[in-house]
């Protein structure tokens, strides 16, 4: 069978390694795709938003499953147009999608719910973000959403009230996230520890995936800007048995039996970002979407075989699946641009891939091209390097010793990725 992949990212990257591994799949193609993901499928120049080209795109070359990575797609509509068109497509509608097009949308659905989160109030202009941070309602530290998309960088967390008003000038008054920022989510910061919650549904059954924790902050000790995501590692050390029936139990569930009651059915792919707390398990955040770089983390540990998965969730049908996973842990590191999340400079040379395998990574492309041949940055967020062991330390050393190999002017990662972890985990 004929397989798309939209998206160009580190996530697409481990999905279309993932996929192409099927018996099932004869080719792959990807949208726009990487230097990564060209050596694995033909890579096709669409860009992601552009729903009806790609549309257009599968009709023409008889894509039988095309699998949607990034949040932008699902949040305007892919999933219908190709649904419309009779194509199968993993994925939530954009009705289902706003769980996470919408900050506010998903906190008010929470609270109808009664779905275990931070406690929140929204406000629509800059007087009303103002007025809330002047009430008191909330003590310091406090947490400012931006409403719509904002590439994983639109939470804030405000130390004080004079952080609090910056971020809120910024967001609605420098318009630094555009539109997404129209409305503002702000509400009370959880302490605990976070941890990333993924499950398969076809809109009624519900398969969790290997649990998983991402690092957002850029500089070691979870210090500095919020981040698409430094590093991951798989299993998560505080998701035990009985915090998982939690979860299950009294979010997931809830959470797609509630959307399919609101006319909002979801199949594909639901994200929980956790926060663990005293009280028990809270949502920070839902994506509509694999997460990124926890896919990468993920995925390796998945022996089974994806595409069955994937094609029984899209349709519906997902009755008596069960993955296997590997008793192994999984870190990902993440090497990123010079000024990342800010500006930074693209075309720069990259050297040791090679190495680096040979340390025993797999190395997952997120922001490169070729460039006269050559492969060059591209991205915020270049390269994740992967690698599994049968502990956390063992996982670590080897991601690491894979990360020493690379090069490129100005790279940064952080250094301890993994490194809360216990040392045996299974």
């Amino acid at each position: 069978m004929k397989v798309l992949v939209v998206g160009g990212g580190g996530r697409e990257h481990a999905l279309v390694w993932k996929i192409r591994q099927s018996p099932l799949v004869s080719e792959v193609y990807a949208a726009p795709g990487n230097a990564g993901i060209a050596e694995l499928a033909y890579c096709v120049p669409v860009d992601p938003s552009n729903i009806v080209e790609l549309a257009d795109f599968a009709d023409s070359v008889r894509i039988e499953l095309t699998v949607v990575g990034p949040e932008l797609p699902l949040t305007l509509g892919i999933v219908n147009e190709f649904t419309k068109r009779g194509l199968t497509i993993f994925g939530p509608t954009k009705e289902a999608a706003e769980i996470e097009g919408s900050k506010t949308y998903a906190k008010e659905f929470m609270a109808r719910r009664n779905i275990p989160t931070a406690r929140f109030k929204i406000a629509t202009s800059y007087e009303e973000a103002v007025g809330i941070i002047r009430s008191g309602v909330f003590d310091y530290p406090l947490v400012i959403k931006a409403d719509g998309l904002a590439a994983g960088k639109g939470t804030i967390i405000a130390e004080d009230e004079k952080e609090a008003f910056s971020t809120v000038d910024v967001i609605m008054r420098e318009r630094k996230f555009g539109n997404a920022g129209d409305r503002l989510v702000i509400e009370e910061f959880l302490e605990g520890e976070e941890a990333s919650f993924q499950v398969i549904t076809d809109g009624l059954r519900v398969i969790p995936l290997a649990s998983s924790k991402d690092h957002k902050r850029l500089y070691d000790g979870d210090k500095g800007p919020n981040t698409g995501g430094m590093g991951a590692f798989s299993p998560a050390v505080n998701l035990d048995i009985e915090t998982n029936r939690k979860v299950l139990a009294e979010i997931v569930y809830p959470t797609i039996r509630g959307l399919a009651e609101e006319g909002r059915p979801y199949r594909g792919v639901l994200y929980v970002g956790l926060m663990i707390t005293k009280e028990g398990p809270k949502v920070l955040e839902f994506n509509c979407r694999f997460g990124d770089p926890e896919t990468q983390v993920v995925l390796p540990r998945l022996e089974s075989d994806l595409v069955p998965l994937l094609i029984k969730a899209a349709k519906g049908r997902m009755e008596q699946v069960s993955p296997k996973w590997r008793r192994e842990a999984a870190v990902c590191v993440v090497l990123a641009s010079e000024g990342y999340p800010g500006s930074y400079n693209k075309g720069l040379p990259i050297s040791g891939i090679e190495e680096a395998v040979e340390e025993g990574a797999i190395i997952f492309h997120a922001g490169t091209r070729k460039e006269d041949g050559k492969l060059v940055t591209a991205g915020g967020r270049v390269l994740g390097v992967t690698a599994l062991g049968a502990s956390f330390p063992e996982a670590i050393v080897r991601a690491y010793s894979a990360v020493e190999k690379i090069h490129f002017p100005g790279v940064h990662y952080r250094r301890d990725i993994g490194k809360k972890t216990s040392p045996t985990v299974f």
